[in-house]
């Protein structure tokens, strides 16, 4: 009977000793890989981060030299410069030019096939508020002046038509005696008074032929 009860409490004893190394053991209990309780693993946030691929590195400030190896780095594409300014143009030589904008931004995650653009300003100058802006402003133009339009000259005076020349007129007769008469024209004529206008000494309607009043002018 003694030993019946003794085999039975010794057989206890072991299968809980057994359970508890097996417990102890089990790498799943003590790493909380796949226990079933949330937040229990932090194995897959490790496993995120290294499959993210590379960061973009910080460049401004640098030169682009050395900027170039860096992102040499972490993409295969070559780095795109240009001018920070959009007044300056990008030198043939630019190596020592300053990074002041860059893109991606650093620590962006970045594929192999990212591109990269650079955009730099000459060794002593400063970087602009932002990528394009004039480094040397022009003054506004000043709006274009509406010519005043000059008044035409005066037309220089004309000069005055030539007078007609008055028609000659035909001499007066010197006056005769006032109670001359002449029988015809040939007579007052060889007198030298002709023609001879009404009212005139020697006027007389005889000699008035076209009665115009105006004897002998013709």
């Amino acid at each position: 009977m003694f030993n019946r009860r003794g085999v039975a409490i010794a057989a206890a004893v072991g299968a809980a000793v057994l359970l508890v190394a097996g417990c102890e053991g089990d790498p799943a209990a003590s790493k909380g890989t796949d226990s079933g309780k949330p937040g229990a693993s932090s194995t897959p946030v490790a496993a995120a981060s290294a499959t993210a691929g590379p960061l973009m590195p910080a460049l401004i400030g640098k030169a682009f030299a050395e900027s170039e190896g860096l992102v040499k780095q972490v993409t295969a594409k070559p780095v795109e410069a240009r001018s920070a300014y959009g007044d300056v143009p990008l030198a043939a030589d630019h190596a020592q030019w300053a990074v002041c904008f860059q893109t991606p931004a650093a620590a962006s995650p970045v594929a192999p096939d990212t591109a990269v653009e650079l955009s730099l300003t000459a060794p002593g100058t400063p970087c602009p508020a932002q990528a394009g802006a004039a480094l040397r402003p022009g003054k506004t133009p000043s709006p274009a002046k509406t010519p005043v339009p000059t008044k035409a000259p005066a037309p220089a005076p004309s000069a005055p038509a030539p007078a007609s020349p008055k028609p000659k007129s035909s001499p007066t007769p010197a006056p005769g005696p006032k109670d001359v008469t002449y029988k015809n024209c040939a007579e007052a004529k060889a007198a030298g008074v002709t023609p001879i206008h009404r009212g005139q000494p020697g006027y007389a309607k005889h000699l008035d032929r076209d009665n115009d009043g105006i004897a002998c002018d013709k």
